[in-house]
């Protein structure tokens, strides 16, 4: 066989793939192989990577002082008095007074929503005793404020809620998107604010957001909320409230109800349902009925108030939604046809948005003058 003959390898090159050391030929054991000693390896430190820095608090906003109720207002309606003064100064600014120029008055007042007889009233104002002469944009305005306001301060009328009726039964009504819901939790706060036990009543049951909507105000005043399933009847539901009401001897319930379209005979036959049917346990009541007003859409609220009074017997007004793009000049209007009480107006969606009526201010920041003194 050959060297490489497998059969004549020792143990060493079996174990470690080649030929063990020749042994020299005089017999003499081969030396024992020198096995390096292999130092560990040096432990190898392992570096953190570097903490990411604490991400900085944003810094805290300054309060923003509260808006006062003047400046609210002023800002509800700004459009409706935008439109007014800019027209005015246009109109006024080194011009004589002559009939021509009334015209153009009225006109402007006109397009404000102020109504017609409104408008005509306040240019018979301003040109008596003042033909052929120079007039003051600001003597145009401050007329204006003062028409107005004498046409507005018959109706600011506080809402009262008669101790000697318990409950004092308040039915909300009016279109849809009008802001019923929203209004009634509102006064639930203030009413709850005075010490009056409230009961809330969800009769819009078409809606489901209607119904909680109600129970989250409800929550919120501490005031017991009655309610059914979608779509029950709403008659009914009001009929139980009262019952609840007059067992817990509650000073206030105010019952919501569906938004409907004034021009829709069924709808409103579904509302008169309702008071009829609150009157079979108590002929005086609603004691009051609030048509709630969304104060954007102008020349329409005068059909709205014609229907709800047939339908509801509506006993006064609270005007919503004067947040910039309202025609307040509607309300004015309003007032002169028909003389309903307005107890309150909207600015906005808190509970200190919604305040009693006042005749001054309102008149002052539809002219866009000054707060009073």
């Amino acid at each position: 066989m050959s060297e490489t003959d497998p059969k004549k390898r020792g143990f060493f090159s079996r174990l470690f793939g080649r030929d063990e050391e020749p042994k020299p030929e005089t017999g003499e054991a081969a030396p024992a192989p020198v096995v390096e000693s292999v130092a560990p390896p040096a432990p190898v430190e392992i570096i953190a990577p570097p903490a990411e820095p604490e991400p900085l608090a944003a810094p805290t906003p300054a309060p923003q002082p509260k808006r006062s109720w003047w400046r609210r207002l002023t800002e509800g309606l700004s459009r409706t008095s935008s439109a007014l003064t800019t027209g005015i100064t246009d109109l006024f600014t080194k011009r004589r007074l002559d009939a021509g120029t009334l015209e153009d008055l009225e006109d402007i007042l006109i397009q404000a929503d102020l109504g017609l007889a409104t408008s005509a009233r306040i240019a018979k104002a301003v040109g008596e005793g003042r033909y052929d002469k120079l007039i003051e944009p600001d003597e145009v305005k401050a007329i204006l404020a003062r028409e107005i306001e004498t046409i507005l301060s018959p109706v600011a009328q506080p809402l009262s809620v008669d101790a000697t009726k318990k409950p004092f039964v308040l039915l909300m009504v009016g279109v849809n998107g009008s802001g019923k819901t929203t209004t009634i939790g509102k006064l639930a706060a203030k009413f709850r604010a005075e010490g009056k036990s409230v009961m809330l009543a969800a009769g819009d049951t078409f809606r489901a957001a209607a119904i909680e909507q109600l129970r989250v105000w409800g929550e919120r005043t501490g005031a017991e909320v009655v309610f059914g399933r979608q779509g029950a009847d709403a008659a009914g539901l009001a009929f139980e409230a009262l019952q609840k009401a007059k067992a817990n001897n509650t000073d206030v319930l105010m019952i919501d109800t569906a938004g409907r379209l004034q021009n829709k005979q069924g709808l409103m036959d579904e509302l008169a349902k309702v008071v009829r049917v609150i009157r079979k346990q108590d002929e005086s009541a609603p004691h009051a009925a609030l048509l709630v007003l969304d104060a954007t859409v102008g020349q329409n609220a005068i059909s709205q108030v014609e229907a709800f009074r047939e339908t509801a017997g509506v006993t006064g007004l609270v005007m919503t939604k004067l947040d910039g793009t309202a025609r307040g000049g509607i309300l004015v209007a309003l007032a002169a046809e028909f003389g309903l009480p307005v107890h309150f107006i909207g600015v906005g969606e808190s509970v200190e948005d919604l305040e009693p009526f006042s005749a001054r201010d309102f008149a002052r920041a539809v002219a866009g003058l000054g707060e009073a003194a």
